[in-house]
């Protein structure tokens, strides 16, 4: 059966915990020896570590994107939030850049337009979305045939546009696999013939 103890406490002058009086002293001479309280988070570390507590804890540290400075514990707030560096894309082309740029970059690219397929009219970027929930799909009056809205755009030295499904990726990769094989087949051409030439 334990028993109660009636000890009274007090509190060290150096770390500020309630001590049992029976040691105080004995306490007081190890915590003032060996322990130093962070001036920041108020927290008793190893005089040895002191140092090195501050450093990995509360030293100020550079934004690897920025080099803006800031306490370490808001760093990754920073560069997920904040950080004008930071990468994000557009929400029309998805195209990634700096969060610096992406205000003047959307400005541009939400004002391209693309062909509605349901009623034929050009339609801004920015206003495809709210376009396609009320777009009734009928050709308006003033749209008029292909050959005016193409006479249209060579006045306005508008560039070409290109079929529907069709992507300037798609275009790269065909272009690509064609110079593979035509790389592969002169190679392959040249190494056939090599040794006929040979007597």
């Amino acid at each position: 059966m334990a028993v109660a103890s009636d000890e009274t406490t007090s509190i060290c002058n150096h770390c500020d915990r309630a001590i049992p009086n029976s040691n105080i002293d004995l306490h007081y001479a190890h915590c003032s020896r060996n322990l130093e309280k962070c001036k920041v988070c108020g927290d008793m570390v190893p005089k040895k570590h002191a140092e090195e507590h501050f450093l990995n804890t509360h030293a100020p540290v550079a934004c690897s994107l920025c080099s803006e400075t800031m306490e370490r514990e808001i760093l990754a707030i920073h560069k997920g939030e904040n950080c004008p560096q930071r990468i994000v894309t557009c929400e029309f082309c998805e195209f990634p850049l700096p969060a610096i740029d992406l205000a003047e970059h959307q400005e541009v690219c939400g004002n391209r337009t693309e062909l509605c397929h349901l009623c034929n009219r050009y339609i801004r970027l920015r206003e495809r979305y709210n376009h396609e929930s009320r777009c009734t799909g009928i050709a308006e009056n003033n749209v008029g045939s292909s050959r005016d809205v193409r006479a249209t755009e060579r006045e306005h030295g508008a560039r070409r546009r290109q079929p529907p499904g069709y992507s300037r990726r798609r275009l790269l990769f065909a272009i690509a696999i064609t110079g593979i094989a035509v790389l592969l087949g002169s190679l392959f051409f040249q190494k056939k013939t090599e040794p006929s030439l040979v007597h």
